[in-house]
């Protein structure tokens, strides 16, 4: 058994007692808090309230932004609503197109093919657009690293307004408005936000600058939802609240594209973040991976119910396609990792690969591994288009530009990233790639870990903690899931059920009894542990309905034996 190197946060004793006291909260929920940087009563009532919101004017552009569409709708000139072929691209473009065409605007969207295509604005699809009479071209989730084609587009008349989140260079593309929170000039006071974040903040500037329309802007709050989620972007500030809300709609079932995608994707529950990763997000994203992503538009705009349904059911076979093709790329890209010494990050490649999958297989392969990924789609020219992924502490967006001279281009976060590489730099490149992974891991002392919000006793995890941690939803990125650790805890009984998850039953001394869940953890023997032997143990606790009744149930994330007592 390897357990991971457990990391606590550091908690101030005397604060935490004062803010459980100050909220009327238990200390463990208080720890939570002072884990996620709230440390007074003010930042508390705003965390657990998640209200907040900031004005839309101050993204850079925003002004020139707002009067150009508005000037656009006006003369009915024709406006395409350009987005990325992800999740957050798709909603994004959904919420301009049903927002402006609710505003009466002349509009239609543009969704690059991936293969075809590729990422982003292309110059090409600028050509066409500028032919069939569009003047107007605002992108969703790209732009912020074209230059070369929006220089293009204007010199074909069109005006560019970008909306992107992407990491930027200090040289911005020549577009009319461009707007992105990492900006260095920018006083938006949320780095955070992802493209649908962004178009929603776009919408809600124009409402307030000309009124509303026939789409109230509570009514897109679903897709922001969707988006923000699906992006991955830290569930902090005011993307709280526009999860928060948005997940309210999904569970109600307010748009019938969504009503759909819900159906074939076995919903029935209210929605989680959690729904919304694993069940939603992969089938609207396997619209652009495996097919047209402009499907996806098509399904979160329609209001037919028949075709939301014909939509749905297009994105769910392409899932199950996509899933095949994603475990036969593992198979062998693991035959490949795992036929040597494992470099500090792992660049595989082939001309047999599906570029819609290779950033999902990259995934796959950082989870495996713990060290960053990067799978290529060779296409028949040589040319190589990859994802990448990586662990946390690592910036891929740094160490793909310590590479930049052996590349054709990247872009994209420090998490997640795309690159294009000739096949005959693949080498070379995944050599300096793996060496700069060495080196900051050298330079960091990194290994595996586990960061633990607070220490706590078992008897202090009762339904009043469950129902305080209920209020700090929704988890997901920058909000993890609470994190408690209990020591010298009692294995009363352990079992293996569905093939691979361990069962258990713990008690701390004279606590109560709880049932506790390992998932993937095979056998206590696996683990390198035995009955009656002490362990401590990293958990989250959760509800557990089961006939009827609700049951706390420790969901176990890491073990180990109790030492030095």
């Amino acid at each position: 058994m390897h357990s991971k190197l457990w990391i606590f946060r550091d908690i101030d004793p005397t604060q935490r007692a004062a803010l459980a006291q100050a909220l009327s909260i238990s200390s463990a929920t208080a720890s939570l808090l002072m884990a996620r940087g709230v440390t007074t009563l003010d930042e508390a009532t705003a965390w657990m309230s998640s209200g907040k919101t900031h004005d839309p004017f101050l993204i850079p552009d925003m002004g020139k932004a707002v009067e150009r569409l508005h000037r656009a709708i006006l003369r009915q000139e024709r406006i395409c609503f350009y987005g990325d072929y992800d999740v957050d691209g798709m909603s994004a473009t959904s919420i301009y197109l049903s927002f402006f065409r609710g505003m009466g605007a002349n509009a239609s969207a543009y969704v690059p093919h991936r293969v075809r295509e590729g990422y982003g604005l292309n110059e090409g699809a600028i050509r066409k657009l500028a032919g069939e009479g569009v003047t107007l071209l605002v992108t969703s989730d790209c732009g912020t690293t074209s230059h070369h084609e929006i220089a293009v587009a204007n010199q074909l008349g069109l005006d560019v307004i970008v909306t992107d989140h992407h990491q930027t260079d200090e040289d911005l593309p020549p577009a009319l408005a461009v707007m992105n929170p990492h900006r260095r000039d920018a006083r938006y006071p949320f780095r955070g936000l992802c493209s649908g974040g962004l178009a929603y903040k776009v919408a809600g500037a124009y409402e307030a600058t000309y009124g509303p329309g026939s789409v109230t802007l509570e009514s897109l709050l679903d897709l922001v939802a969707l988006s923000t989620i699906a992006d991955v972007v830290p569930l902090q500030d005011e993307n709280r609240t526009f999860v928060r809300d948005g997940l309210a709609q999904i569970s109600r079932g307010a748009r019938c594209g969504i009503r759909a995608l819900k159906q074939v994707s076995g919903v029935t529950k209210p929605c989680t973040a959690e729904t919304i990763a694993f069940k939603l997000a992969p089938r609207l994203n396997a619209a652009g991976r495996m097919d047209e992503a402009i499907k996806g538009v098509q399904l979160l705009t329609t209001e037919s119910e028949s075709d939301a349904k014909q939509l749905a059911d297009e994105l769910d076979h392409l899932n199950r396609t996509r899933q095949q093709l994603e475990a036969e790329i593992m198979r062998e890209a693991l035959a490949v990792v795992e036929s040597g010494d494992l470099p500090g990050a792992l660049v595989v490649a082939s001309r047999r690969w599906h570029l819609g999958v290779v950033g999902i297989v990259a995934a796959r392969l950082v989870e495996r591994f713990h060290r960053p990924a990067i799978v290529i789609a060779v296409n028949e020219q040589g040319v190589g288009k990859g994802s990448a992924r990586t662990i946390p502490g690592f910036d891929l967006y740094q160490g793909l530009a310590s590479c930049r001279d052996l590349l054709v281009a990247f872009g994209g976060h420090p998490s997640a990233a795309g690159v294009t590489v000739h096949e005959d730099r693949l080498s070379e490149f995944s050599e300096r790639f793996a060496a700069a992974a060495s080196q900051w891991a050298r330079s960091t002392g990194h290994v595996p870990s586990l960061h633990v919000d607070s220490e706590v006793r078992l008897d202090e995890v009762t339904h009043r903690l469950l129902h305080e941690i209920g209020s700090l939803h929704p988890f997901g990125a920058g909000n993890p899931e609470p994190m408690f650790a209990g020591r010298r805890l009692e294995i009363m009984n352990a079992r293996v059920v569905g093939e691979k998850h361990l069962k258990m039953t713990l008690r701390q001394g004279r606590s109560p009894a709880f049932d506790g869940i390992g998932f993937g953890m095979k056998s206590l023997e696996a683990q390198g542990l035995s009955l009656r032997t002490p362990v401590d143990v990293a958990f989250t606790p959760e509800w557990n309905h089961w006939n009827g009744e609700d049951r706390i149930q420790l969901r176990i994330r890491d073990m180990r034996p109790t030492s030095g007592e």
